[in-house]
């Protein structure tokens, strides 16, 4: 994302930093994305690529979990959850562990190895969609307020009793999903499509990794009012305290 908050997705080709050892696998991905509107700059370990994030500017980066130096993991510590730049973890076909440590990093979404690139394609395009939405919807209020938390959709920013929480993009989206909708249950399903921008498929617990972190970093997880609270079969929930 540029300094002055404009994407370059806007005028049809948006800036990916592709990270990745395997050489083999950039070169190709780089054809693939290049042919559809994708400006690709390809590093091959951590190092490389904070110092490239640290020099340019990206709309997005692909940032594999297993690199030399510098692991993916610790480009994502060192980047912080404050960071603006969404990105999507590459991580081992069905390892769990790496995959929660990456959302609980700050990922915006992952994607497990080997994969197919138009899965790919549809990852990013749906990161890069929801990062652009940051003016509030015509008719909705700019700040919301339930209890102690107050959040603020034309900024992005979240406050707990006036402490700011950074909080990555996804966890915003979800957050203020709840939030217009508290003391109502929202799906599993239509948190995965409103705040992910794809269809909730078997085994995937993306949504519940970004609660578990919501919770966390809100210091929600002893507190009833409010809380985010797990209705079994149905979804979640953010509770408001009674009057």
């Amino acid at each position: 994302m540029s300094a002055n908050g404009a994407m370059s997705v806007e005028s049809g080709v948006a800036r990916v930093l592709l990270v990745d050892d395997d050489r083999e696998l950039c070169q190709m991905l780089t054809e693939y994305l290049s042919g559809e509107r994708f400006d690709v700059t390809s590093v091959h370990d951590g190092g490389e690529a904070l110092r490239a994030l640290g020099k340019h500017d990206f709309d997005i980066v692909i940032l594999d979990v297993m690199l030399p130096s510098i692991s993916g993991f610790d480009v994502l510590r060192e980047l912080g959850a404050a960071r603006p730049t969404p990105i999507l973890m590459l991580t081992a076909r069905g390892d769990d562990v790496d995959r929660i440590v990456g959302l609980e990093l700050g990922a915006d979404d992952y994607l497990g190895k080997p994969f197919n690139p138009r899965e790919l394609v549809a990852r990013l395009r749906a990161i890069l969609r929801r990062a652009t939405l940051r003016a509030p919807r015509a008719g909705l209020p700019e700040t919301l307020d339930v209890g102690p938390i107050s959040l603020h959709s034309g900024t992005h920013q979240v406050r707990v009793d006036g402490r700011p929480v950074p909080l990555t993009g996804a966890e915003f989206r979800v957050l203020e999903l709840l939030m217009r909708s508290s003391g109502q249950v929202i799906s599993r399903e239509a948190l995965t499509e409103q705040a992910l921008g794809r269809k909730l498929v078997p085994y995937d617990r993306s949504i519940d990794t970004h609660i578990s972190n919501l919770r966390r970093k809100l210091d929600l997880e002893k507190s009833t009012n409010p809380g985010i609270r797990n209705v079994r079969g149905s979804g979640y929930m953010l509770t408001i305290a009674e009057a």
